[in-house]
C-alpha cells in the first residue's frame, strides 16, 4: 500500500483549476507535492510560482513538459530548442526534481519515422548542455505507441533506456504506467533504468476506452496490474514521489475538484 507521503498531484488531474487552486488544495488534502503543466506556471510567472510552492512547503516531483524536437527545417527545430532551454528555467525556478519530456512525433507531411527519432535524439542531445548547466535532470518519457505520429515517436521504455545509454548523464525517464504497461520485457527495462527512473506516474487503462488521450482511468478502475507494477519501480531503487496524472475528459474533470482528490487520496493509498 503506498504512502501518502509520497504522493504529487500532476495538475493535469484537475485541470480547470489555477496554480493557486491546486497548491491551496495540496497543502488542504495533505498532498505533500505537484508537477505542474507549463501553462498554469506561465500564467501565474514562474519566480512568482516557484515561491508559492515553496512558502506552502511543497515539493516539486517535475514540470511537464518539455519536448517536441522534431520540426520539418532547422529553423522550427531550433525554435523548439529554445522553448526547451526556458522549460529548463522555468523548471528550475519552481524547484522541480525534473523536466518532463514528452520528445514529439512526425514533422508534418512526413512518413519518416527513423529520422523523426533522429531529431529527436539530436534534440535532446542539443538541450542536455544547457540541462546540465542548471543541474536540471531531464525526465524522457516514452509514449504509447497511438501517439508515434503526433506526440512521441519513443513509445517504449526500450527506446527510452537505449537514448540514456547513448547519451548519458542528466538524462533519465519519466515512467507512466498508461503507456508502459502493455511493453514486452517491461520488468528487465524497469530494472535496467534503475537509478536513471525520474518520475513515476500512475493511472489506469479503461476498458473500453472512449477516447485515447482523455480517457484515462482512476487506479483500480482499469486493467494494470498496479501493485506489481509499482514493485518492479520499488525494485529498481526508486523511492521518490509518485504522481496521479489522470485526463478524463467525460468523467473526472467535470466532478468537483476536492471531490477528485478525495478519490486520489483513497485509490492511492489502497491500489499502488
Amino acid at each position: 500500500m503506498a504512502d501518502k507521503s509520497r504522493l504529487s498531484l500532476n495538475t493535469a488531474t484537475v485541470k480547470s483549476w489555477t496554480l493557486e487552486q491546486c497548491v491551496e488544495a495540496c497543502v488542504r488534502h495533505g498532498i505533500p507535492a505537484l508537477d505542474p503543466w507549463r501553462d498554469i506556471v506561465q500564467k501565474t510567472g514562474a519566480e512568482a510560482a516557484g515561491k508559492l510552492i515553496s512558502e506552502n512547503g511543497l515539493k516539486v516531483s517535475g514540470l511537464c513538459r518539455g519536448g517536441m524536437f522534431t520540426g520539418e527545417d532547422e529553423a522550427k527545430r531550433q525554435l523548439a530548442l529554445d522553448d526547451n532551454k526556458k522549460a529548463v528555467d522555468e523548471a528550475c525556478a519552481i524547484g522541480a526534481d525534473c523536466l518532463v519530456l514528452v520528445v514529439g512525433g512526425l514533422p508534418a507531411k512526413s512518413k519518416d519515422l527513423e529520422g523523426a527519432r533522429t531529431q529527436v535524439r539530436d534534440g535532446i542531445g542539443g538541450l542536455l548542455d544547457y540541462a546540465r548547466s542548471c543541474n536540471m535532470p531531464l525526465g524522457l518519457e516514452p509514449l504509447h505507441p497511438m501517439y508515434a505520429a503526433d506526440r512521441a515517436c519513443v513509445n517504449t521504455l526500450k527506446q527510452a533506456n537505449d537514448l540514456c545509454d547513448e547519451l548519458g548523464e542528466g538524462l533519465g525517464v519519466a515512467i507512466d504506467v498508461y503507456h508502459v504497461w502493455w511493453e514486452p520485457n517491461l520488468e528487465q527495462e524497469i530494472a535496467r533504468a534503475g537509478k536513471r527512473i525520474l518520475g513515476y506516474h500512475v493511472c489506469d487503462w479503461l476498458v473500453p476506452t472512449r477516447d485515447l488521450l482523455l480517457d484515462r482511468g482512476m487506479m483500480g478502475d482499469g486493467v494494470i496490474d498496479l501493485k506489481t507494477f509499482s514493485s518492479w519501480i520499488e525494485k529498481a531503487g526508486y523511492d521518490g514521489l509518485i504522481e496521479v496524472e489522470i485526463f478524463s475528459a467525460k468523467n473526472w474533470w467535470n466532478k468537483p475538484g476536492d471531490d477528485v482528490l478525495e478519490v486520489v487520496i483513497e485509490r492511492f493509498e489502497t491500489h499502488v
